[in-house]
């Protein structure tokens, strides 16, 4: 890859445990320290038409933090989110619907990685998402050789969806820099329990706890989080 900055794939232990809100937090943050940082969102399925294109919520997001960072405030939508589908289903059916490619060669033809002193690249779905019959999203990662930050979507099951995700990422030989605790789905039982378990049993740092999103002070999630094995 051309880009000489950190390169940072935002992973998840399943679908809707609150990655993009994750990756907005680690770019908002990065920003607080000063930091050149642009967020990408390789590929996304549930979009709306806007102005004649189709665009993901999350995409949105994620594009419009990035353009905060000095010198990508004019970065296209298209240059975040360049794979973007109608229905909210699995990318690789998403695709095959609209007619369109998905594999590794098709990410590494579209996908342009920005010059910037980080780059945060949120997956879609879990860390196995796959990308056709044989490719999977982890596929990619590994051939690009990135480092993962995993976000564990506390709830009952988290415990064995994290070390699967973890050990795989392992075996592949990628580098988990961190995880964040999200309690994306509200209050868990014995959540104490639970994260104790996993600070014991995932040798890499946890970069913060976050509270459910719902109501959240933004800002100060953002303070929440250990940022010092990225900086």
């Amino acid at each position: 890859m051309s880009n000489t900055g950190k390169i940072l794939f935002i992973a998840g232990t399943d679908t809707e445990v609150g990655k993009t809100f994750i990756t907005q937090l680690l770019i908002n943050s990065l920003l607080h320290h000063d930091k050149q940082v642009v967020g990408l969102k390789p590929i996304a399925s549930g979009a709306e038409l806007q102005s004649g294109r189709w665009v993901n919520e999350d995409g949105l997001k994620i594009h419009e933090l990035s353009k905060k960072s000095p010198g990508f405030e004019q970065i296209n939508y298209s240059d975040i989110n360049p794979l973007c589908f109608e229905p909210a289903i699995a990318p690789h059916i998403a695709a095959q619907e609209a007619g369109v490619e998905l594999s590794i060669a098709e990410l590494n033809r579209l996908i342009k990685f920005p010059k910037s002193e980080y780059l945060l690249v949120e997956g879609a779905g879990g860390w196995l998402t796959p990308l056709n019959d044989t490719e999977t999203y982890a596929d990619w990662v590994e051939q690009k050789g990135m480092d993962v930050i995993l976000v564990v979507g506390m709830k009952l099951g988290c415990l064995n969806h994290a070390m699967l995700t973890v050990r795989d990422i392992e075996r592949r030989g990628l580098k988990l820099k961190g995880w964040v605790a999200n309690f994306v789905f509200g209050d868990m039982n014995r959540s104490e329990q639970n994260l104790d378990w996993l600070q014991k049993n995932i040798s890499a740092p946890c970069l913060g706890v976050v509270d459910k999103q719902v109501g959240a002070d933004f800002t100060k999630a953002s303070e929440s989080l250990n940022l010092k094995v990225l900086l």
